[in-house]
């Protein structure tokens, strides 16, 4: 998992960022896009740090605590479903990793992107496939996405509980779909991704 940060290493990089994002399938809430230099001395790895969807939630909870506290620098940003709609959810997922690079504190050296390619930065990008499983900056960059997120749509299902957001987090589900089709669509809900279930004029 760190075959991409050494050899970085041994060009005399030292801010290598990870960049990842949480959410470009679902049908509802926004993506969120997070972007993290991890201290990557052998006393500061943590352990257990993997792609956060192979990961249990209690695992990505505590790991998003140690994550947050040994970063160097990382920034989140959070795109809507407004604008996933208006721009499509690539272009939003790149508005997000664009957003995140370019408001981290520290520049980084180089950035280390979970598959995304030509970001529009100031900063050298690789593009990784399946980047989040072969990167430690990325897969800490995923987790904190995914836990920004999860808990985003824990908030979401407070105000709409009849979707039970808080157990499938907005993705299509065989239960997410059947109350989508039972109550329509709320307002979080991508109406680019719902048409097939619900229709165009469907508002809840």
């Amino acid at each position: 998992m760190f075959d991409y940060e050494n050899k970085f290493l041994s060009k005399g990089y030292s801010k290598i960022a990870g960049v990842d994002e949480a959410g470009r399938g679902p049908l509802a809430g926004p993506v969120v896009v997070a972007c993290v230099i991890m201290p990557l001395q052998k006393q500061d790895l943590i352990d257990g740090v993997n792609d956060s969807k192979k990961l249990s939630p209690k695992k990505r909870d505590m790991l998003y605590d140690q994550i947050i506290q040994k970063a160097v620098c990382y920034s989140v940003s959070i795109i809507d479903h407004n604008t996933i709609d208006k721009i499509n959810i690539l272009e939003a997922t790149k508005q997000g990793m664009c957003n995140c690079i370019n408001n981290m504190k520290i520049t980084p050296d180089v950035a280390l992107i979970d598959a995304v390619k030509e970001l529009d930065v100031n900063v050298p990008t690789l593009p990784i496939i399946h980047g989040d499983a072969l990167s430690y900056n990325i897969a800490c960059a995923s987790i904190i996405a995914k836990v920004t997120r999860d808990r985003l749509m824990l908030e979401y299902d407070k105000v709409y509980p009849q979707y039970n957001f808080k157990k499938h987090k907005g993705y299509g589900t065989a239960e997410h779909i059947k109350l989508l089709k039972q109550y329509g669509k709320c307002p979080i809900h991508r109406n680019t991704f719902i048409k097939h279930f619900v229709g165009d004029n469907n508002e809840q």
